[in-house]
């Protein structure tokens, strides 16, 4: 198949790319570098012509109030372009638990995004994953000084990016799923616990203290952002990723 990739060259796009690309597929990166702008449109027909899949990994460049209007003007763009050029199966990367947590702007966005997908006139999936082991450092840069950093006690379940991009691909390579595919890491930690263990990974001194008001994931109640129900897990534990870069 040929399969089109939005966002191809980013951290989870370009890894998308060489997982099908080794699986025999047409993997084609798309994104401004190409010659492909999604917000504006440009490139984006010539860039679908004989795609049977497109799966878009682009993200706003800002996770504010002006988010929401970057998804609508893209998954519009996408969709347009995708009916005009007759692809069969449109892809979209989400978060697990996205719907749940309405006072989050991102998560609005992200939610916003999935139903002009859901409305749209191109059969569709939905991967919604968790949060990535990539992300940790700059979570914990949020809220953090020389000596402390603040964390809330929020449940997460990361995964690695790698295992993001493998459920992608999978999901790419399948029938549309005309639904939502939840997948996730193989541990729940709180986000304050997940800090210590990066923390101490890296022979880093400072003090994880809780803080229930630290932070985005202040926002989250409860157990909103980690998966119920049939999710997949990925195998990839979070101490076996930190090893693998030390």
């Amino acid at each position: 198949m040929k399969i089109a990739v939005l966002g191809g060259t980013g951290l989870i796009g370009s890894q998308v790319v060489r997982i099908l690309t080794a699986d025999g597929h047409e993997a084609v990166p798309l994104a401004p570098s190409t010659g492909v702008d999604l917000l504006t449109g440009e490139g984006l027909a010539d860039g679908l012509t004989g795609a049977d899949v497109v799966v878009n990994l682009t993200n706003s460049p800002t996770f504010d109030e002006a988010s929401p209007e970057f998804f609508r003007v893209t998954m519009e763009n996408l969709l347009a372009a995708a009916e005009k050029t007759g692809v069969g199966h449109a892809v979209i990367l989400s978060i697990v638990g996205v719907d749940q947590v309405p006072s989050l702007d991102y998560y609005r966005a992200k939610t916003l995004q999935e139903e002009i997908l859901a409305a749209g006139p191109v059969r569709y999936s939905i991967v919604r994953a968790t949060q990535f082991f990539e992300f940790v450092d700059a979570v914990l840069s949020w809220t953090s000084d020389a000596t402390t950093v603040r964390l809330p006690a929020t449940p997460v379940q990361p995964m690695a990016s790698a295992d993001v991009a493998a459920a992608v691909a999978a999901v790419c390579e399948g029938a549309p799923l005309h639904g939502i595919r939840n997948v996730a890491g193989p541990e729940v930690f709180t986000l304050d616990e997940l800090g210590r263990v990066a923390l101490a990974a890296k022979g880093d001194q400072r003090t994880v203290v809780v803080d229930d008001t630290a932070g985005m994931f202040a926002a989250v109640s409860g157990d909103a952002i980690i998966p119920h129900g049939d999710a997949l897990l990925a195998t990839t534990t979070f101490r076996e990723w930190l090893a693998s870069r030390a």
